[in-house]
């Protein structure tokens, strides 16, 4: 972005007045910070997550907006909620960190309650969540597998398809 900024001061302004902005360009760019005094969403990802530095610089891309740890506080007592073990939570943020951004209270727990309500167990829940976290945040998860359940016959049927 600043390399941007550059780009557009180099064509709005004549020549020699761009040599005299650059310095200060290159002192801004130097001192910006990505996250001045904010959530460090990297660090709370190895920290609190799990994730490994690479993992986290990874998933960090995706969850830069992030200002507090709220929500992601939120999320990960319901997943451990849901009998995820450390472990498979830092393999379901690794494989889905935008799970952290979600709303448990609208989003998360309707979702475990309407699985609950077409006879999954908690632990078969936690089991969908940790195979395909990004399936868990789609709107028709429940709808889809309360169609599929009982084509399969069994929760460990329709996993195997």
């Amino acid at each position: 972005m600043l390399r941007l900024r550059e780009c557009v001061f180099s064509r709005l302004l004549p020549p020699s007045s761009t040599s005299a902005i650059s310095p200060l360009l290159r002192l801004l760019s130097a001192s910006a910070s990505p996250n001045p005094g904010g959530f460090a969403v990297e660090e709370y990802l190895v920290a609190t997550c799990g994730l490994t530095r690479a993992q986290a610089i990874k998933a960090s891309k995706k969850l830069a907006h992030l200002k507090t740890p709220d929500k992601p506080n939120a999320v990960l007592a319901f997943l451990s909620g849901l009998g995820l073990s450390g472990a498979d939570v830092a393999a379901v943020v690794a494989k889905d960190p935008r799970l952290l951004c979600a709303k448990v209270d609208k989003t998360l727990a309707p979702k475990a309650v309407g699985l609950a309500g077409i006879g999954l167990s908690r632990h078969e829940i936690a089991r969908l969540v940790s195979l395909g976290p990004e399936c868990f945040r789609s709107r028709h998860i429940v709808s889809k597998l309360q169609y599929y359940h009982p084509l399969f016959g069994s929760f460990h049927n329709f996993l195997r398809a």
